[in-house]
């Protein structure tokens, strides 16, 4: 897939701007601030309804204005597709695809296809659970459209039964007493199969990127070190049991819920489910996130970006783009080389950054480089 072109109205720091991509490489120069990030930002909303800087449309228009809205041109194998998506700082944003409005914005998933990487996804490592999920879940809705709406579903049965728990705590009652044994049986019973539908897609999907990234990683580090990726479900299966088989994956999710059921009572909150999954990294069998240095933190990030770029086009049948945001400064020479030479011209690529010292001569020749400045955008 191709993207030909981009409008930026009112979105950010752009008042209207429009852009031509015109090489499958573009290079985003500018000084800190000045909208490089902001345009990355608008195709990665393109591609998965998402922002990984702000969970509010509001953020998003610029000040003084209702409203703002990102469009793009975007070929692809079966032909040209329009995108466009008004966002609205009060009011649900609404999404059309050549014209035609969308009735539900998770019909927009899946038409363009993008992978990010910026100097913030180092927290992949060194973070929390969470950021991990997220990246897993945000994987899953490129690979499989359909996962957004399932992953919708358990929040919601999640924050219903949640509610239901905190309202038994509040009142101060004994569980016997404060909890509606048959309400909450419901809630346990659609708690579990709308997790296990979550759990044994992000087991499929961790099955298929983990050789990925592995093969990355033992050629980023030179065949020096061995990356494993581990999926661990807060509900733990028996060895007997199939995580594929979701009879299994039920049961097993409602004997935990019914262990854990005094201690959900008096937390007030549900404490079994894929919202507390873990994905593992680990690094010649010791855990990245403890004891990885920066360097091979980074090097596991390369790799697992690299590798999602492989398989979202297996899956998809076409190469995503790659946004890579101020990251060639946060990796060294080698790790670059790598980079760069693995993108060559397969994978049409946005890239931000501050000076073109990062890129030899070649890469500059071939590239389409434009100047950010204020939010304006010109070509150098």
């Amino acid at each position: 897939m191709y993207l030909k072109s981009l409008h930026l109205c009112r979105f950010r720091n752009y008042a209207d701007q429009y852009i031509t991509f015109t090489a499958p490489k573009t290079i985003l120069v500018g000084q800190n601030a000045q909208g490089k990030s902001n345009l990355l930002e608008a195709v990665e909303i393109l591609s998965t309804l998402r922002s990984h800087r702000t969970s509010r449309d509001s953020d998003l228009v610029q000040e003084d204005c209702s409203a703002g809205q990102i469009s793009a041109d975007l070929m692809r194998d079966a032909g040209p597709v329009g995108l466009a998506m008004i966002l609205r700082k009060a009011g649900r944003r609404t999404v059309s695809i050549n014209g035609e409005k969308q009735k539900r914005q998770l019909d927009f998933l899946g038409v363009m296809n993008a992978v990010q990487f910026s100097s913030l996804d180092i927290d992949l490592v060194r973070g929390g659970p969470g950021l991990r999920r997220t990246w897993l879940d945000l994987l899953l809705t490129q690979l499989e459209p359909i996962y957004a709406r399932i992953w919708q579903d358990y929040q919601t049965v999640l924050r219903q039964r949640n509610a239901l728990l905190k309202k038994a705590k509040a009142s101060e009652l004994p569980p016997a007493e404060a909890l509606d044994a048959t309400q909450l049986a419901i809630w346990d019973a659609q708690l579990a199969t709308t997790g296990t539908h979550v759990i044994r897609r992000r087991a499929r999907a961790i099955r298929r990127i983990a050789p990925i990234a592995e093969t990355w990683h033992r050629e980023i580090s030179g065949s020096t070190e061995t990356l494993s990726l581990t999926y661990s479900p807060n509900v733990v299966l028996e060895e007997s049991d199939n995580i594929d088989n979701p009879n299994q994956v039920q049961a097993a999710f409602l004997s935990k819920i019914e262990e854990r059921a005094i201690a959900e009572f008096y937390q007030g909150t549900s404490l079994v489910g894929p919202h507390r999954d873990e994905i593992e990294f680990r690094i010649n069998d010791t855990p990245a996130r403890q004891y990885g240095s920066q360097g091979q933190q980074r090097t596991l990030v390369l790799a697992l970006k690299l590798a999602e770029l492989k398989l979202i086009e297996s899956v998809v049948g076409e190469p995503p783009l790659l946004l890579l945001d101020d990251v060639l400064a946060e990796l060294d020479l080698n790790r670059q080389n790598q980079l760069l030479d693995a993108i060559q011209e397969r994978f049409q690529t946005l890239i931000t950054t501050t000076h073109l010292g990062a890129f030899d001569a070649q890469w500059i020749r071939s590239s389409q480089v434009l100047s950010v400045d204020g939010g304006s955008i010109t070509t150098q």
